[in-house]
């Protein structure tokens, strides 16, 4: 998918500039294991291969790490953002506290026009998962785009932005690993089950259920990352 209408999935304008353009595919990269972690990002190389200037591939370096995916190594430069169990139990369950909290302020706060907003994005999500079960399309990414569209969706109508803000964070972070559970399935699990089910309690306003349900669904992924082999990061650590 290009970013063109990667972002018209996502609701996002399309990017404006060569710096948005270069943060974005170099996102995609990371998030999809193509710049694996741990890896250094030369700048004189990337320049190449993302046809930027040093000075535009540096900015957008910059926007990665502030979404924690780089890290700059000062004259060093930078590097892709490690990853390991520890780091996603703490981003998983941080991500529980608040997803929740925010879901369960929205169901009690949240108006016809967020109820709406809910069911068109479920909707969508359908619609690609029912793709991927067909194996008709659509990509893995755009997926990806509509499942962080219905989760978004759920949390719209919580008054702090704090919390969504943070939340969006945590989100992000949690991509890299959601990948790899995609693609090494070591559980079982329903995924459009489990989104409907979560759909179906907050659209009844039932918000302990729903709280319940989205915890069960997020901590499964958590629960799949944990069964794979015990030196699986370390190897991925190491590839490059």
């Amino acid at each position: 998918m290009n970013d063109a209408a990667l972002a018209e999935t996502r609701g996002t304008p399309e990017p404006k500039t060569l710096v948005e353009a270069a943060y974005h595919r170099l996102r995609r990269d990371i998030i999809e294991g193509i710049r694996p972690p741990g890896e250094k990002l030369r700048v004189e190389h990337l320049k190449d291969d993302y046809e930027v200037g040093a000075g535009t591939l540096r900015e957008a370096l910059l926007m990665l790490a502030t979404d924690g995916l780089v890290i700059g190594q000062g004259q060093r430069g930078f590097r892709v953002a490690p990853i390991s169990i520890s780091d996603f139990e703490d981003i998983t369950r941080t991500r529980v506290l608040l997803e929740c909290d925010a879901l369960r302020q929205s169901i009690a706060l949240g108006d016809d026009v967020w109820e709406a907003s809910v069911v068109a994005a479920f909707h969508r999500l359908t619609r690609a998962e029912q793709k991927l079960a067909d194996h008709t399309a659509p990509s893995l990414e755009e997926w990806e785009a509509r499942n962080r569209g219905f989760h978004e969706a759920l949390i719209a109508a919580c008054p702090s932005r704090w919390i969504r803000h943070f939340q969006n964070i945590l989100y992000q972070q949690s991509e890299r690993y959601r990948r790899i559970a995609l693609f090494r399935q070591t559980i079982a699990r329903d995924i459009h089950a489990e989104h409907q089910a979560i759909f179906e309690a907050t659209i009844e306003r039932d918000a302990d259920t729903a709280c319940a349900i989205l915890a069960e669904h997020i901590l499964r992924t958590l629960e799949a990352i944990k069964r794979m082999p015990p030196d699986f990061f370390e190897r991925r650590a190491n590839e490059r």
